[in-house]
């Protein structure tokens, strides 16, 4: 046998190891806990969202609160910002889908709310077509109280966009009351 080269002496000391073993340790966890923290956070979320469509769609009437920006925009309700006492409400048939509204606006967010849905605020006349009484009786509006004033209008819309009925109580000039309805057909 032939013996190769000399080895080196030993030294005593282990091998090289990294001087900052826990630089690296925080790194790794971060790698793993970072996204694990972002899909649980995410799943929680998702959970939420679907709660809330579900009770949406469980709804037998008005929901106190702001309805979705897509439902405004797939029924075209544009509630002007500021309303309060906002409601809405939505029904579904393989014929029809209609979307019911209520707030309180301004005597400006009504004419905003008339003009960007297509209408004009001059075409609001007291005894109107506006909201129909079997369309109220969807939600319990009460469109016809002694001593109060109404004033209604419909916007009927070109093509497949939905129809508005709408009916504004006008006893507070200051702060009237609206009732829509938006329709569309299939």
């Amino acid at each position: 046998m032939t013996a190769g080269p000399p080895l080196p002496p030993h030294s005593g000391r282990p091998p090289h190891r990294p001087k900052h073993r826990w630089l690296a340790a925080v790194v790794v966890v971060l790698l793993i806990a970072v996204p694990a923290g972002y899909l649980v956070l995410s799943a929680h979320q998702s959970r939420d969202s679907g709660k809330d469509k579900q009770r949406a769609a469980a709804a037998t009437g008005l929901v106190w609160q702001w309805p979705s920006k897509l439902e405004r925009r797939i029924y075209e309700v544009p509630v002007p910002s500021g309303s309060s006492y906002v409601a809405h409400y939505e029904a579904n048939s393989w014929q029809r889908s209609s979307f019911y509204v209520q707030f309180r606006t301004s005597q400006r967010g009504l004419e905003t709310f008339l003009e960007k849905a297509g209408g004009d605020p001059g075409a609001l006349r007291e005894g109107g077509a506006g909201v129909a009484e079997r369309q109220a009786d969807v939600v319990g509006w009460e469109l016809d109280l002694p001593g109060r004033r109404y004033a209604s209008t419909r916007i009927d819309r070109p093509g497949d966009r939905p129809d508005l009925a709408v009916t504004v109580d006008v006893t507070s000039a200051e702060r009237p009351r609206v009732y829509a309805v938006s329709t569309v057909e299939f």
